[in-house]
């Protein structure tokens, strides 16, 4: 490496003189040579001395950073001495990319020019888009539809669940025993044939339980042949044969 005889730049900083002294002498910022950076930067250090100039103490500690990787890389296991090496390589690398977006930026800035603040303007709330009207319609159809979503359901959508004809058991007693009355007898089966409805089954069901449990009415026979048949002309006072 040519030994350094130019006028001294003013720099912003270590890393920034860093950064000129790897891209004068084209060194691989992703692999830095330790020791060639670090004798230039220890002559540039003196050159900065010899001219009287002011060096900051940071200046000074990157110094003593790169003698401290210099020497960590002399031991036989240097891990640490890569590791500072490539967090040194990331500062770098960021700070490259900074004075690439200032000098971007410092060509559309200029702080002798004046810029008034923004006019306070009313909001135009007017709405000029225009949209098919299909569009429209399906916008309004979806818009109802979330209103109707919060009324409660009508009671339709009940119908098929709790809404069902009543039957009262009282009213299938009274056609059972109308059909029993005179001693006539009914085949079990039968019973249920005038029912129209699950309703009316359930209800002529529990009609024939209730008169069997009053004893009014028995059933004689076994499957099919079962009969329905009244006890004593079917009185809710019956008294057992002797």
């Amino acid at each position: 490496m040519e030994k350094i005889s130019y006028k001294l730049d003013a720099f912003e900083g270590p890393l920034d003189l860093l950064l000129h002294l790897i891209e004068k002498n084209k060194l691989n910022i992703y692999d830095i040579q330790i020791s060639e950076l670090l004798e230039q930067y220890m002559e540039h250090i003196e050159l900065m001395q010899q001219q009287d100039l002011d060096i900051a103490g940071e200046f000074l500690a990157m110094a003593s950073k790169l003698v401290q990787i210099k020497s960590a890389m002399l031991l036989p296991k240097f891990e640490e001495a890569e590791e500072m090496r490539r967090e040194l390589s990331g500062q770098l690398i960021e700070y490259q990319k900074c004075k690439k977006v200032a000098r971007l930026l410092s060509a559309n800035i200029s702080f002798d020019s004046f810029c008034r603040d923004p006019a306070k303007i009313k909001a135009d709330m007017t709405y000029r888009r225009s949209h098919e009207p299909s569009y429209l319609t399906a916008a309004y159809l979806t818009a109802a539809g979330r209103g109707k979503a919060k009324l409660p359901p009508p009671e339709d959508a009940f119908s098929g669940i709790v809404k069902r004809r009543i039957v009262s058991v009282s009213s299938r007693i009274i056609s059972i025993m109308k059909k029993l009355w005179g001693g006539q007898k009914k085949k079990y089966s039968a019973i249920f044939d005038d029912a129209s409805d699950k309703s009316e089954l359930v209800a002529t069901f529990l009609a024939v339980l209730e008169l069997i449990k009053g004893k009014r009415v028995r059933i004689e026979g076994e499957g099919d042949e079962q009969e329905l048949k009244l006890i004593n002309g079917g009185g809710k006072n019956w008294k057992k044969e002797k």
